[in-house]
């Protein structure tokens, strides 16, 4: 028996397995699908997992459905006001619909990238060089509302737009320098001006405080003066309360004897005191007559 052409066979057999297994047998991950074609008709998204083709009849496209960006270049745009910038962004997107991703565009990458030119210079073309400047927020959201309603029929949803950098021209470049320059000079010579005014506050509320505890010491003084003359005088009432009418004569003896002892040849005697002087010629009758009738007994 001749086993030559039986292995010639059996290898021919392998060999078109090996090469057409792998064409048959497609693994698709989770975040992957495979739109198939059969004979050109497309027979829709398959996966994920296991998925069997039909050698040299199906054909298969694989499909992303990760969120994925596409860098878009600097792109030179005119404003309102008729200023020249270079802007460049990213484009944020992800496939919602395998089918028509691969059925209705050809080259998502390439047509999106010029749809995000033409839709960036229509967006800076409406707006002002300063709102261009200031308001990114905004601009990332019209981009991202303009590019999703054209990328809507592809099955593809943008997701977000981040303008990366804006370069406007050098004249303008220039004024804006001079401009934060001058900003910045305005604030020092502000925020000195509020130091001084700070510290004429401080000094003055400090005299003001020196002044009110001063007066309110000198007030303090006076009110124990005061009390000290008041305590005096009634000390003084005290004491005379407790004089009787011989002591007082006595020292309304000894004033007249000063006043007899004086150079002066008139004196201007008050009423008040010949009543005085006879209140102590009595007392002196009474005292001396009182006297003699004891040494006559």
């Amino acid at each position: 028996m001749n086993w030559v052409p039986l292995a010639i066979g059996v290898g021919v057999v392998v060999l078109l397995l090996l090469l057409i297994v792998p064409q048959m047998i497609r693994i698709v991950r989770e975040y992957q699908r495979l739109m198939v074609f059969r004979l050109g008709r497309a027979l829709g998204a398959k996966g994920p997992g296991l998925v069997i083709l039909i050698p040299f009849i199906d054909r298969g496209v694989w499909v992303d459905l990760r969120e994925l960006y596409l860098e878009i270049p600097h792109q030179t745009a005119i404003t309102e006001d008729n200023a020249t910038i270079s802007i460049d962004f990213i484009v944020f997107y992800r496939v919602i619909d395998a089918a028509m991703s691969v059925i209705e565009v050809a080259n998502f990458a390439g047509a999106a990238q010029n749809i995000a030119s033409t839709t960036l210079r229509s967006v800076v073309g409406d707006m002002m060089l300063d709102d261009v400047l200031a308001k990114r927020e905004t601009m990332n959201e019209i981009l991202r509302t303009k590019l999703d309603e054209v990328t809507e029929r592809w099955g593809v949803k943008v997701t977000n737009v981040e303008i990366r950098e804006v370069m406007p021209p050098p004249q303008v470049m220039d004024a804006m320098t001079r401009q934060m320059s001058a900003e910045r000079t305005r604030r020092a010579v502000v925020t000195e001006a509020d130091g001084t005014k700070q510290a004429a506050i401080t000094v003055a509320e400090g005299n003001k405080q020196s002044a009110i505890l001063n007066a309110e010491g000198d007030r303090q003084a006076a009110i124990l003066r005061a009390e000290g003359f008041a305590l005096a005088l009634t000390q003084i009432f005290q004491s005379a309360q407790a004089v009787d009418a011989k002591t007082m004569s006595l020292q309304y003896l000894e004033a007249l004897k000063q006043i007899g002892a004086s150079p002066s040849t008139k004196f201007v005697i008050p009423m008040e005191f010949t009543q005085l002087l006879s209140g102590i010629t009595d007392y002196a009758e009474r005292t001396f007559g009182n006297g003699k009738g004891e040494a006559s007994a």
